[in-house]
């Protein structure tokens, strides 16, 4: 099903990470030019640098071409390519979720990714997929991958150092089985809100940190439902990281297996005013409620990888009913449309119909996806 043509142009680097993932995905080549053309120091960023480089690692039959400004001329990954078994990966840039998430549909044998956090790029700190918001994708993308069929013992995601930003130092283990082919779903009603859960951490600071973080955010969801539980955890020593920091990451399960997230961090050392627990804990609290508000089966951060399954799905309708659709799933929306030529059905449902926010049934037929490196058993 590898797709022949003419390479898909852009210009400048927005998007560059989805951009290549989707590349690899649909086998459609890439030409990217004017990377930061019009700044002093034009072209690819580290961090951009070593997912490229991450990529030609895990590919094979990739080819890709950088002039000297760091524009991409060609990226041309052939769409059943075979991936490496990973026992040890090093990362130095912030590992694309999808990349990760997608070793699953690749893969010819099981694998396992040791990813560590070496240098984090301070502008970027509140990316979802930087090593420090590892809480939030385990409680909420592994049981969304379970619903598309990514399922078994093998479905894990450790936390083994927290990494803080700007220093970084956190160390996560992901592993994950190999599965042929993705299910498709029927993700049309969210249920209602049964239980919250959390963790609230701490590293290189004072362990009484996690502890008024967790008195303030139980002042506002209290309220709310009475089944709560925010554990905390403080790491010492080398499983610390090298940049003091705290956070909170929260999870609202519904009774349909809906898992609604918000998580917040404190600023890098140096760079922005200070947080004080009591605050970060109550504003993480509210995102949590905004987020229920907003509802849908998939909570926000997760939308653009649900719609992702969808599409490489089997020829089958999927449907999954979401909040309101984020400015990045609008944008992965339209790269799904150039990478792989499918476009979703996008019904709103009755305002009668509805509890809190404005929610949207997407529906779309998958494009057949079908890991043939994995051996039939």
């Amino acid at each position: 099903m590898a797709r022949s043509g003419r390479a898909l142009r852009w210009e400048g680097s927005r998007s560059l990470r989805m951009r290549l993932v989707l590349s690899a995905l649909s086998g459609r080549a890439v030409r990217i030019t004017a990377i930061r053309s019009q700044e002093l120091n034009p072209g690819l960023r580290d961090f951009e640098a070593s997912f490229i480089r991450l990529m030609d690692k895990v590919t094979n039959g990739s080819r890709i071409e950088i002039n000297e400004t760091g524009n991409l001329l060609q990226n041309s990954l052939t769409l059943w390519m075979k991936m490496f078994h990973l026992s040890s990966l090093l990362t130095q840039s912030i590992l694309s979720v999808n990349l990760v998430q997608l070793v699953a549909l690749l893969g010819s044998v099981s694998s396992v990714l040791i990813l560590r956090q070496r240098i984090v790029d301070s502008s970027r700190h509140q990316d979802l997929s930087s090593l420090s918001k590892v809480d939030t994708l385990k409680v909420t993308a592994l049981p969304l991958m379970k619903r598309f069929g990514v399922d078994g013992d093998g479905l894990e995601l450790k936390v083994v150092r927290r990494g803080m930003a700007p220093g970084g130092g956190g160390e996560v283990i992901f592993s994950c089985p190999v599965r042929r082919f993705l299910k498709p779903v029927q993700l049309t009603d969210p249920g209602k809100i049964k239980r919250i859960r959390g963790v609230a951490y701490s590293v290189r600071v004072s362990p009484q940190i996690a502890n008024r973080i967790v008195d303030s955010a139980r002042s506002i969801l209290n309220k709310f439902i009475p089944d709560i539980y925010i554990y905390t955890d403080h790491m010492k020593g080398a499983n610390s990281g090298k940049s003091p920091g705290f956070g909170l990451s929260l999870v609202a399960e519904t009774t349909n297996g809906t898992f609604l997230s918000a998580e917040l961090a404190s600023n890098p050392q140096g760079q922005g005013s200070p947080v004080l627990p009591e605050d970060l804990g109550k504003n993480c609290a509210k995102l949590l409620l905004e987020e229920v508000y907003r509802g849908g089966c998939v909570d926000s951060i997760n939308q653009s990888l649900a719609l992702l399954y969808m599409t490489l799905g089997q020829q089958d309708v999927s449907k999954v009913q979401i909040g309101p659709l984020s400015p990045y799933t609008i944008e992965f929306l339209r790269h799904l449309k150039s990478f792989f030529q499918i476009m979703f059905k996008i019904e709103t449902q009755p305002m009668e119909e509805q509890k809190g926010g404005e929610k949207v049934l997407m529906t779309c037929i998958g494009v057949g996806f079908s890991n043939i490196s994995k051996t039939v058993t």
